[in-house]
């Protein structure tokens, strides 16, 4: 007579989303001939704002950057990267100018060439230090210029003791200019500096600053009207295509079933699609958005399965059926633990096949195996689960960077793109560089720092910030300040490859960022993944509902 398994209890709350709704979509923005017309008019003007040579370093900066924070970089990354080139040139030989540039000036030039992959030593901020190397106090009097080498100071690197320097210094005067004469004239700036605070720009998702910037620059005095304009446009178009593909993947959801037969599970198609989003936001790369929309939720279940409800022999036929990637390995399984799987196979074959009509290569050997390791990790946490025992900090992490998933999400990411793929790419990729381990670790520490406690109280294993308790004695609020500390320590290791890895592909380096980024827009106020709340569906919504009037 066969045992009777002991299920986990589904305590995850319902999905907040109409599946209805989501399939009807429609923002009324139309790709109509005069619209095509006017964005093409309105681009054409930018353009020849960001090339025009007689324009002051300065102003093209602050010209580029807007263009980012507005989500338009994607229409005149040529554009941009010529302009860079010319500033660099330009800037290297004038003593004269560099001397006399302000504190924004130059850290605006910092950053912004930092985020493009341009080396920038941090000795251009020595002339704002004292004798005995302490930034000058006289420089909390620029407050603009205090908070651009704040958001500089988040593309430091390990070593730049300037930079850190920098960051502590910044952080600390900006707290305290909240009642500053200069921000009772100057409101955006406030508003800009309470953000910034919350979380800096080189943090931020891009589709979500967009949406916010869009409203703050259209009070600025000195805003181009033009770039105000497409902006706005733009937005309202990528959201069009945004809510055609949500739209599709609602179809393919309802059809897979897994939300109506694994009620255990979690029910979060429009949280995975916003991992997409935030991935890969312009509109060409839909096929990209929604493979990680696939992924992460079907991979979303198997997670339950193996956190909630699997028993240790069944996840280990599991995980067995996994390794061997063979659908009749899976016979053992009950019905539920087999449908998931199922799921899973059909999914990660369906885009191996994608990749290998698209790149002509087979792909599939690198997602079996990103895969497998996953399972195997998913598979020692419920082991450590199941025997009550404790693990070091690291111990964790050695495991727990991997049970993430984001390792299988990037991939599948970067095969999806529209673009030419090669297998020595992938091979580099996966076996040679740092930048995936470093962008999902990121993923993991915001994880548990928004859901630590509620997956605790669902008898899941103890998560970061409760290691650290554990091991060191710590309170709970010097855990997460070091948790955070350790985002920090492993943002600018994704610094240094940027600046450092010529191998790896700039649009994979896109995505292993924007992944991070993400990770920080969801779980910056709790569990915006697996339990979203009414501040997460306004958010969502913005995104995804609601056109910019």
């Amino acid at each position: 007579m066969n045992a009777i398994v002991q299920r986990g209890s589904e305590s995850y709350p319902p999905c907040i989303w109409d599946y209805d709704l989501l399939q009807s979509l429609d923002n009324n923005y139309k790709e109509s001939p005069s619209n095509k017309k006017r964005v093409e008019e309105l681009k054409k003007h930018v353009k020849k704002l960001v090339e025009n040579e007689d324009i002051k370093p300065l102003a093209n900066l602050e010209m580029i950057d807007n263009i980012d924070r507005l989500g338009l970089s994607y229409h005149f990354e040529k554009e941009i990267n010529i302009a860079l080139g010319t500033l660099i040139r330009s800037t290297n030989n004038d003593d004269a100018y560099i001397e006399q540039e302000s504190l924004h000036a130059t850290a605006l030039r910092f950053r912004i060439l930092r985020q493009h992959g341009h080396k920038v030593s941090q000795d251009i901020f020595n002339r704002f230090k004292d004798n005995d190397g302490n930034f000058k106090p006289s420089i909390c009097e620029d407050i603009k210029g205090l908070l651009s080498l704040y958001e500089a100071s988040f593309l430091g690197i390990h070593d730049e003791h300037t930079m850190e320097e920098a960051k502590i210094f910044t952080t600390y005067h900006l707290k305290k200019v909240k009642h500053h004469s200069i921000l009772k004239s100057d409101k955006i700036l406030g508003r800009e500096i309470s953000r910034a605070l919350e979380l800096p720009r080189q943090w931020q998702m891009t589709r979500s600053e967009a949406r916010w910037y869009i409203d703050v620059y259209e009070e600025k005095d000195d805003k181009v009207v033009a770039l105000l304009e497409l902006a706005k446009l733009d937005y309202n178009f990528v959201q069009s295509v945004h809510q055609k593909d949500l739209a599709n993947l609602t179809r393919w959801w309802k059809d897979l079933g897994l939300k109506d037969r694994l009620e255990f599970s979690r029910d979060g198609l429009v949280e995975s699609y916003l991992w997409g989003l935030g991935m890969a936001s312009e509109p060409q790369l839909s096929n990209c958005r929604k493979a990680v929309a696939k992924i992460i939720a079907v991979v979303t279940v198997v997670d339950d399965i193996y956190d909630v409800y699997g028993s240790l022999d069944e996840l280990k036929i599991f995980t067995h059926a996994i390794e061997r990637w063979d659908i009749s390995a899976s016979d053992q399984l009950p019905c539920h633990l087999r449908m998931g799987f199922i799921a899973l196979f059909n999914t990660i074959n369906e885009l191996a096949y994608h990749s290998i009509k698209e790149h002509g290569f087979d792909s599939l050997s690198y997602c079996k195996q990103a895969l497998a390791d996953l399972c195997n990790a998913y598979l020692a946490e419920a082991q450590i689960s199941k025997s009550g025992s404790t693990q070091t900090l690291e111990e964790y992490m050695s495991i727990a960077w991997i049970s993430v998933a984001c390792s299988v999400v990037l991939i599948h990411a970067y095969l999806s793109l529209n673009e030419h793929v090669t297998k020595q790419n992938l091979d580099y990729i996966v076996k040679h560089s740092n930048m995936m381990r470093w962008s999902t670790t990121i993923v993991r520490f915001t994880d548990d720092l928004g859901t630590s406690k509620a997956e605790i109280e669902r008898g899941d294993i103890l998560k970061s910030v409760q290691c650290y308790m554990r091991e060191t004695g710590a309170s709970e609020e010097v855990a997460r300040d070091y948790i955070w500390y350790q985002i920090d320590e492993t943002w600018k290791k994704i610094t240094e490859d940027v600046l450092e890895d010529s191998c790896l592909p700039h649009s994979f380096i896109r995505l292993a960022i924007n992944l991070a980024r993400v990770s920080h827009f969801i779980y910056q106020d709790g569990d915006g993944h697996g339990a979203p709340d009414g501040n997460d569906k306004d958010q969502a919504m913005s995104l995804l509902v609601e056109p910019i009037p």
